[in-house]
């Protein structure tokens, strides 16, 4: 324990620290997750002093990054209940369902085919825009194991066109012909952080908010069966004799049945809620103090220009799928 000490306490001091900006009244208006601004924060420490941080500290940063995102993962099935699912019905599933897919399927396969980009900065981007943004994107990194320059350009790249719905969605909502519920399963189904969901639905409608909230959290739950299909899909790429199980994903199933079984009381929860952001933002600031800009900048444009591509897929082919459901 006492070896992993040092480097946890760096880790989660930067992610108490995101956690905070997050919430100071400068960044709150742009919808900023801790996650976000915590794996900022450890790039910033990590390329001015990096060279001359203590090797007594990366036992620490290690653990942040395997243990404290797999808790994270797992505590993050409390935001979602079963009845959630049921609620949105067919349709809504059916949305999501599409659009997860054809994301992930369009974001590995241009990402390495028009964009020159390997599999698995394609494969990073595709699942952040498919499915919830920061958290798919470190959900995933547990299984393919990248390079942390990788997962930090992932997401740098869908905060930024998530950002962009902040403002771009709402200004739509009078173009689109859509009623509020049916505007909050678009943004629900298309856009990428669950508090960038938030923040649209609620600046159109409550009903919008609701709709889209639920819709969301569906298309997170998603993330399980994506994870469990790349650590087969691992196990067979690198000739494993044991197949690689994001047992991970399992325990964020096994949460949302609880969820959905026992209502725990709501200050119980709001607890158990901000110990899974810190848990989070911990793990993300640990991955940012082993990012370095050198390694990002080496690929270019190209990350930014397949999430602006699958931006695009989402609001663009999302409307289109909408409309022709009904």
């Amino acid at each position: 324990m006492t070896t992993i000490l040092p480097g946890l306490l760096l880790a989660l001091m930067l992610g108490l620290a995101g956690l905070g900006l997050a919430h100071a009244p400068g960044l709150r208006s742009w919808q900023l997750s801790a996650l976000t601004v915590a794996i900022v924060l450890g790039m910033v420490m990590g390329n001015t002093v990096g060279s001359r941080l203590s090797p007594s500290l990366l036992p620490g940063i290690a653990f942040s990054q395997r243990v404290l995102l797999r808790a994270g993962v797992v505590l993050y099935g409390l935001r979602l209940s079963f009845q959630d699912v049921a609620a949105i019905g067919l349709t809504g599933l059916l949305v999501d369902a599409v659009v997860v897919l054809s994301t992930l399927g369009l974001g590995v396969w241009a990402g390495q085919r028009w964009f020159g980009l390997d599999r698995d900065t394609a494969l990073l981007t595709a699942v952040g825009s498919a499915i919830c943004g920061a958290a798919a994107v470190l959900a995933v990194e547990r299984v393919i194991r990248p390079e942390p320059h990788k997962v930090a350009i992932a997401v740098a790249s869908v905060v930024l066109f998530g950002t962009l719905s902040l403002f771009l969605y709402p200004q739509l909502f009078p173009l689109l012909g859509f009623d509020a519920a049916t505007f909050g399963l678009y943004a629900g189904a298309t856009v990428h952080e669950v508090a960038q969901v938030v923040a649209v639905g609620s600046a159109i409608s409550p009903e919008a908010a609701d709709a889209a909230v639920v819709v969301k959290l569906t298309r997170v739950l998603m993330l399980v069966p994506v994870l469990l299909f790349l650590g087969y899909s691992e196990s067979r790429r690198t000739g494993q004799r044991h197949r690689v199980i994001p047992w991970f994903a399992l325990g964020f199933v096994a949460v949302v049945a609880l969820n959905s079984m026992i209502a725990l009381p709501a200050e119980v929860k709001r607890l158990l809620l901000a110990l899974d952001t810190l848990l989070l933002a911990t793990a993300m600031a640990a991955l940012g103090l082993e990012t370095r800009f050198a390694r990002i900048k080496a690929l270019g444009p190209r990350p930014l220009l397949l999430a602006a591509a699958l931006f695009l897929w989402l609001s663009v082919g999302g409307y289109l799928l909408i409309r022709a459901l009904q």
